[in-house]
């Protein structure tokens, strides 16, 4: 074979090369041409292309998302350690302890293979908060698939669920929350988002940075194989066709009981002060560990690519720097310390080898069989990819979609109808029981859950002897962020924020992953800059600064985009988790108040999609005071022990948040209507900052005085009592057993399962 190395290059100017084939335009191959002053080799070209794809360089992204870097610093107050470019956020949670966090995509790859690739999802997410130095505590999913009925949600949801249970179980970390959505457009193209959750001491904190000429560059873990070669960062780069064949490459295969030891091995080598840089091998495998160690240090590295542990010998030179095999890092260390860091890589049998060496000659240069096949400026490769200042125009088609609101839709006005109807929501697609899904995995490994799904948030002890912890949401709503793009992403950040504030716990810093359709469509691209401004200034509002997160385009089969999706994940510091407080009624006896205003909203509701398969009109208003008030009130109610449970009032509205709160513990309610309101919309409006309480009847007082003080709207709408029924009083009465029946059966009778 012929190796195609620097010099082959210089002499064979006009070889044709398969740049079209890896996923690169005209102009940006003609741009590495200008860079490097000659064709590049077939191996520079395979790390460009992977390093300059849109999972990797955020080319279409980039002069959008800039925003969430001047928001951080005006939000942190200190407490942002990291941010925006390092692997994950680090935020300081106080007494000397940080939690890094990050939520990122795999949803090409979950399409192709389902069980592959959301285990590799969660390998990886779980890799980049191991790159920080922090002990990964637990994971969090946002999946989003077609309709619940489709043939492809019936191979794909399966798979993908089995794949995000079986990697994370076997690592032993517990899934504590997440969201399952099912809509047309996401058929032929899942959502699938992992979150991850780690937490360290200050002083662990550990970057991606190559420095110190003459450090040693070794590679540990798993072996390369062919397994993922290009993988999700073209995968992620390219619209699905509805017909015909796409660029598909293999998507990765994961080794969960790898990816234990490398971590348990990772965190032994960063007690012990072996590490000066460390970079996990992710999206772009090797060509992204590399350039981005080098770019990010000293300038300058140099590796020998046939010290890469293979197991496929018939790997050329290019496959390898595309591989994105999984549970690989690579670490930066000092020669001083090599011998120690191999004796506890040996301990934990992960294999380690030295493939390169840190100098000072600002160019990242590779050799494979003795000849130099890679020779750039690391900057370029890594940070300097295009960016694009992609046209975007508010599509025609919004306005109308805006006037064809809700209102000419029949609404239920008996309470016969009433009833009905919210036996047919809570038994729907979107408001059903998901524990069919959740029970698939581990949500109490470690022992460290507090709360975990169906509660609002997850939550997680931190500290066992203080009782410090952290809360967990992610949220979304494809249909709201497709009626106004920028309120969808407010309202999906002012959920995630409430469910974090109703444990009790402070909401303090924000993730996000954004998912949208091709970037080549202006309609598109103004969804996804108006959703970006919209997230940005509601976290502005709010006081939480963008840690990170990840942008997942071309997300669309043929011409047909899914709804805009920017999933907002949220972070918040409980002071003890003893005080946590739990989504469901517990104790007969103690008074439901519901908190907020309630307005006549219907625009993108649940009751418009499962009723009358309507979207149109406008989401609910945002009302982020209002949030930040609820957030304050439930702090400090929390903390003074005067709430026994509180659940958040979203999608599906008070019937829905009253359903789950009954059935939680089998604890029944009663409750009336205020005069001022509506039957219909007390019961299923989405308006936003509510949320209901159960209130200990000693404690009533002194909660509706703090809630009067706080100006927070409050108003007593019932009793939990043990009579196994929700009895909305002059309108209906529904039995537990029948309403568990609706709201449990759905997704076992989907897929078959008892």
């Amino acid at each position: 074979m012929t190796i195609d190395t620097i010099e082959h290059a210089a002499k064979t100017p006009d070889q044709p090369q398969p740049w079209g084939e890896l996923g690169l335009k005209a102009d940006e191959y003609e741009r590495i041409r200008e860079l490097l002053g000659r064709r590049p080799t077939s191996a520079e070209l395979a790390m460009y292309s992977v390093m300059w794809s849109e999972h990797c360089s955020y080319k279409s992204s980039k002069v959008h998302l800039r925003t969430f870097g001047e928001l951080a610093q005006e939000t942190s107050t200190g407490k942002l350690l990291a941010g925006i470019g390092e692997n994950a956020g680090v935020v300081d949670i106080g007494q000397g302890y940080a939690v890094t966090f990050k939520v990122e995509s795999h949803n090409h790859p979950s399409y192709v293979e389902p069980y592959q690739g959301a285990a590799t999802g969660v390998g990886g997410i779980v890799r980049d908060i191991l790159a920080m130095g922090a002990r990964p505590i637990g994971v969090m999913d946002s999946l989003r698939f077609g309709p619940l009925e489709a043939a492809d949600t019936q191979r794909v949801l399966p798979g993908v669920v089995a794949g995000v249970g079986g990697y994370g179980n076997c690592l032993g970390l517990p899934n504590i929350g997440g969201e399952v959505v099912f809509d047309p457009s996401y058929a032929g193209n899942p959502l699938v988002n992992a979150l991850c959750v780690g937490v360290m001491r200050h002083e662990d904190l550990h970057l991606a940075h190559a420095s110190g000429a003459g450090n040693k560059v070794i590679l540990y873990g798993a072996r390369t194989g062919g397994d993922g070669i290009g993988g999700v960062s073209v995968l992620a780069s390219e619209t699905f066709e509805s017909e015909g064949p796409a660029k598909r490459p293999s998507v990765q295969v994961g080794d969960p009981f790898m990816e234990k030891l490398l971590i348990e091995c990772t965190l032994e080598l960063f007690a012990e002060g072996l590490v000066v840089g460390i970079q996990d091998l992710g999206g772009a495998g090797l060509s992204c560990a590399t350039s981005e160690l080098a770019s990010a240090g000293d300038g300058g590295m140099h590796v020998v690519l046939d010290r890469v542990p293979l197991r496929d010998a018939t790997l050329a030179p290019e496959e390898i720097l595309m591989s994105e095999s999984q549970e690989r890092m690579m670490a930066v260390v000092e020669p001083a310390m090599v011998e120690r860091f191999m004796r506890i890589c040996e301990k934990w049998d992960v294999q380690a080898d030295i493939v390169g060496e840190v100098n000072e000659s600002g160019r990242l240069t590779i050799e494979w069989r003795g000849e130099t096949v890679v020779d750039v400026p690391p900057r370029t490769v890594a940070h300097e990819g295009p960016v694009y200042q992609r046209p975007f125009a508010r599509p025609a088609w919004q306005d109308t979609l805006q006037a064809a609101g809700p209102s000419t839709l029949a609404r239920p006005s008996t309470g016969a109808e009433l009833r009905s109807t919210l036996l047919r929501l809570i038994g729907s697609a979107n408001l059903c029981s998901r524990a069919w899904i959740t029970d698939q995995y581990d949500r109490y490994v470690l022992g460290n859950t507090v709360l975990a799904q169906p509660e609002d948030a997850g939550v997680l002890r931190v500290d066992p002897e203080t009782g410090l912890g952290v809360a967990l949401s992610t949220d979304a709503n494809g249909r709201y962020a497709k009626l106004d793009p920028y309120l969808g992403a407010q309202l999906a950040l002012a959920e995630a924020y409430r469910n974090v504030a109703v444990t009790g716990a402070r909401p303090l810093a924000v993730t996000n992953c954004l998912n949208f359709g091709s970037p080549e469509d202006p309609a598109v691209m103004w969804q996804f800059a108006e959703a970006v401004r919209g997230l940005a200034d509601g976290c502005r509002t709010l006081g939480t600064p963008v840690t990170g997160g990840n942008v997942s385009l071309y997300n669309q089969t043929g011409d047909t985009a899914i709804l805009p999706t920017p999933v907002v994940g949220v972070l918040g510091v409980i002071d003890d988790v003893a005080g946590r407080v739990p989504s469901g009624f517990n104790t007969p006896g103690h008074i439901i108040y519901l908190l907020g205003d309630t307005d006549d909203e219907f625009g993108g509701s649940e009751w418009a999609h499962v009723v009358h398969g309507h979207l149109g009109g406008q989401p609910p208003a945002v009302r982020l005071d209002a949030e930040r008030d609820l957030a304050e009130l439930f702090y400090h109610a929390a903390r003074d022990g005067l709430i026994a449970a509180a659940h958040d009032v979203s999608d599906g509205g008070l019937a829905q948040a009253l359903s789950e709160a009954v059935l939680r513990h089998g604890v029944g309610a009663r409750v009336w209507v205020p005069p001022e309101l509506d039957p219909f919309v007390f019961l299923f409006s989405e308006s936003t900052a509510r949320a209901i309480v159960a209130v200990p009847h000693p404690e009533e007082v002194r909660f509706t005085g703090m809630c009067a003080a706080r100006g927070v709207p409050h108003e007593r709408i019932g009793v939990v009592d043990d009579a196994d029924a929700l009895d909305v009083q002059g309108q209906f009465t529904i039995g537990l057993d029948e309403l568990r029946a609706a709201h449990e059966g759905t997704l076992p009778a989907a897929f078959g399962a008892d």
